[in-house]
């Protein structure tokens, strides 16, 4: 006759056996795990500790698999997944992510990034940032929220007046002529004139499978694709040198200078003598039509 040890009892059948350790607050089974304890907090335990199942103990739920548990803890709980924190409120949540190291997270957005050079460029975006420093060139008229956004579309040759790379060299070379941010051992000049550098390739660049540079060897499908590579800053003179000592990083273009001075890297921005030139070359540039 079925018996039940724990209760010390008998029973007509199994299946009155199995029906009482469901319904005895003496017994909590596991059906997963087909274990029987004598006290409901002896399964909550196995339930936490053990990797088969996906448990939530707030709410003593248990879920299918381990995803289905975390999307319960994001709608539920106010949980961090990357900290694995719980939270009373979506405020706590959310200072955590603005205070903790280990986020990079704008708080006016509600938006995470993979790392702190991704948030400080969101920041120092259109989004949060004025647009205050607007294209000195008649017909232009298009503003833009850095220095070097506005240098880089000067260079780009985008602009309606018809400025482009090499003429943003031009300016650079006439109005800094204590050579703060650049460096006049990397300049072709013939007397004061600054002379430009134009790499042009031709159909002997085909080697049979693409055209190919012949100054890095880097192949495309066209001829057009190659020469548009060709006029890009990639092989050309590091004119452009950070002026502090301790740095002296070399950069083909004025944009990736400017760059560098806003990102404050090496601490060059904190020099009134590198603002000062900056501001000139723009200044110049406002009183240049075209």
């Amino acid at each position: 006759m079925p018996y039940c040890n724990r209760c010390d009892r008998y029973f007509n059948s199994y299946y009155a056996l199995n029906q009482h350790k469901r319904d005895s607050s003496f017994h909590w089974i596991c059906d997963d795990c087909g274990i029987d304890f004598s006290t409901s907090a002896g399964r909550k335990e196995h339930y936490v500790q053990s990797p088969r199942h996906d448990y939530c103990q707030r709410c003593d739920e248990l879920f299918d698999d381990e995803e289905e548990l975390e999307d319960h803890y994001d709608e539920v709980h106010h949980w961090c997944r990357h900290c694995h924190m719980f939270f009373k409120n979506q405020y706590g949540l959310q200072e955590h992510y603005r205070q903790s190291p280990s986020h990079y997270y704008c708080s006016p957005c509600d938006r995470h990034f993979l790392s702190a050079s991704n948030l400080r460029s969101h920041v120092n975006s259109s989004i949060h940032q004025p647009r205050n420093y607007t294209c000195p060139f008649k017909g232009c008229g298009y503003a833009f929220v850095s220095q070097s956004a506005l240098t880089q579309h000067l260079e780009a040759g985008t602009c309606s007046s018809g400025v482009n790379r090499n003429t943003v060299n031009r300016i650079v070379r006439k109005y800094d002529t204590t050579n703060i941010i650049t460096d006049p051992s990397r300049m072709i000049t013939i007397g004061d004139a600054y002379q430009e550098r134009k790499l042009i390739a031709t159909g002997a660049a085909w080697n049979g499978e693409a055209y190919e540079c012949y100054l890095c060897h880097s192949t495309y499908r066209t001829l057009s694709a190659l020469n548009q590579h060709l006029s890009s800053p990639r092989h050309e003179d590091k004119m452009y040198i950070c002026p502090l000592n301790t740095c002296r990083s070399r950069f083909s273009c004025l944009s990736s200078l400017v760059q560098h001075i806003e990102s404050e890297y090496c601490g060059v921005s904190k020099f009134k003598s590198v603002q000062n030139a900056m501001d000139n070359i723009i200044g110049q540039m406002k009183r240049i039509t075209f």
